[in-house]
């Protein structure tokens, strides 16, 4: 994907997938006369372990086509949130945003297929990162990352997740800290149990981090602007 192609605003939030279609649009809501549908597309890893990822897309994007359960698709756009009330709890939903959408007889050569799961987000740390160990003794850090959607006065909430040394860095960052995560959406099952001590069976999702850069920090501010601010990187 060529990022230098639109103004660093614009690369705030930026992703791709190429994934089969698992079920048909449903309609979601509508906006100013426009309708705007859900599906979810698999999306295979190189372990051959498959996230289902959920999609918006406008019909003017689908165009009256049919899109067929099992075909494959190459869509490009932005990984978004937003709060939905359940059970009187406000809930965050991650789904991506369809910008295009191809289907796979005019995906053509310039596009990598082995490439079918990528998300840019430049957006500020809003919560305390919390470190912790899996029972194998792997370092994980889990983050909340707001993004500010250019043009909408808004942000999406993404949760992201690292790993190892990327975890250890991760975890002694401030809140405000600026940084740019390039990784893949996941998504994992889980169990919790409910009010009625039943357990049910959910989806989380979130950005796996592959490459880490920090963009700035609050202390930055203090700092003249006849001066270099510092970034670090740092990727797996």
């Amino acid at each position: 994907m060529d990022y230098n192609k639109t103004s660093l605003e614009e690369q705030n939030n930026k992703g791709q997938i190429i994934g089969k279609i698992i079920d048909l649009p449903k309609l979601s809501h509508e906006i100013e006369g426009e309708s705007f549908y859900e599906l979810k597309v698999e999306v295979e890893r190189l372990s051959k372990a498959k996230d289902i990822i959920p999609i918006t897309i406008s019909e003017r994007l689908i165009n009256n086509n049919i899109l067929n359960i099992g075909e494959l698709v190459y869509i490009t756009g932005e990984y978004r949130s937003y709060n939905k009330l359940e059970n009187d709890k406000s809930k965050l939903i991650l789904h991506f945003f369809a910008k295009e959408i191809i289907r796979q007889e005019n995906i053509d050569s310039s596009i990598n297929l082995n490439n079918t799961n990528e998300v840019k987000l430049i957006g500020y740390i809003c919560k305390k990162p919390i470190y912790r160990k899996t029972p194998f003794d792997r370092e994980i850090c889990d983050i909340l990352l707001a993004v500010n959607r250019p043009n909408y006065n808004k942000s999406d909430y993404i949760p992201c997740i690292l790993w190892g040394r990327n975890a250890r860095f991760m975890e002694a960052q401030s809140i405000g800290t600026k940084v740019e995560i390039i990784g893949r959406i996941q998504s994992r099952n889980y169990n919790k149990l409910d009010e009625k001590g039943d357990i049910e069976e959910r989806v989380a999702y979130e950005v796996s981090c592959q490459k880490l850069s920090v963009l700035s920090k609050l202390s930055d501010i203090k700092i003249s602007k006849n001066d270099n601010s510092k970034s670090s990187s740092i990727s797996v």
